[in-house]
């Protein structure tokens, strides 16, 4: 079950209340019902509904909730993580500062801000030249403070400046 198909089934008010009465312990229909005040056939409705899309389940004892949907359907519908890089430790340093394809911060360290950098030059062709304006456009997709991050590229001499021409130079 997914998180959309689990809303839907909690989406009806008589629902909720329902599978609420069944996990603080309720079994039977008569149980939901005292508990949620809820008429007879409405609760007949709603477990019916509840055991039909494998949020509760019956058995001779009773019913009983699925608690571990909610866990399942969040596994399920977050996306595979793609790892930023193919080594664990650097992909650690990158997953801490970068955020929706965003650099949030810039890392105090110098080891790591160097990880970042080597990251965020990829977004440059080797051996083509870049005029600072199109060096500006691309860097401020990552962060608003392009300046600082294109002077830290040619510090790291990752990026070479000659005549506010830019090149990523052969590694």
């Amino acid at each position: 079950m997914n998180a959309d198909q689990l809303c839907g089934l909690l989406a009806e008010p008589s629902r909720l209340r329902t599978y609420s009465a069944i996990v603080l312990g309720a079994s039977t229909p008569e149980q939901v019902a005292g508990s949620t005040g809820l008429p007879a056939p409405v609760v007949v409705k709603a477990l019916r509904r509840l055991t039909k899309g494998g949020l509760i389940e019956a058995s001779r004892d009773g019913f009983t909730a699925d608690e571990a949907a909610f866990k399942d359907a969040v596994r399920e519908s977050r996306p595979e993580r793609v790892p930023l890089d193919p080594d664990p430790a650097r992909d650690n340093v990158l997953r801490s500062f970068i955020r929706d394809g965003r650099l949030t911060h810039f890392p105090t360290f110098p080891d790591k801000f160097r990880i970042v950098l080597e990251y965020l030059v990829q977004t440059f062709e080797v051996g083509r030249s870049y005029p600072e304006t199109e060096v500006n456009e691309l860097l401020n997709r990552w962060h608003p403070d392009h300046a600082a991050l294109r002077r830290r590229l040619v510090d790291a001499r990752l990026l070479d400046r000659q005549n506010s021409i830019y090149t990523r130079p052969l590694p």
